[in-house]
């Protein structure tokens, strides 16, 4: 399931919020946080994660390089550290596609209900 961004933007999303936007589960999501040195949440003083946008981008080139490409986490860690700005760009290249693929599907079902 590719991952959704937030329809309302807020400062910080809940670990709940987060893993629904990836489908997957919060324990999943905290297992990152702590594997991943990179994605650093903010703490309330429950100890609840609390997750920016930039954080939630941080999670999302993890759920790419782990569940989309399909690298193991020693791998992805190797991959960030090894070449950070690269992995990164990679990223955002791959989200743009994916985001056009979608615009161009939307317009093909438009096109379909016309005709």
């Amino acid at each position: 399931m590719p991952f959704t961004p937030p329809k309302i933007e807020k400062h910080f999303y809940s670990i709940s919020e987060v893993a629904e936007m990836f489908g997957e589960n919060t324990s999943l999501i905290r297992f990152w946080t702590k594997e991943f040195d990179h994605i650093k949440p903010h703490k309330n003083k429950k100890g609840n994660r609390l997750f920016t946008l930039e954080n939630i981008e941080e999670v999302s080139l993890v759920y790419h390089l782990v569940k989309e490409r399909g690298m193991t986490l020693k791998g992805a860690k190797q991959k960030i550290k090894e070449n950070p700005e690269d992995t990164i760009q990679e990223h955002e290249v791959v989200k743009r596609l994916m985001n056009i693929k979608s615009l161009l599907l939307e317009i093909k079902e438009e096109l379909s209900h016309e005709g």
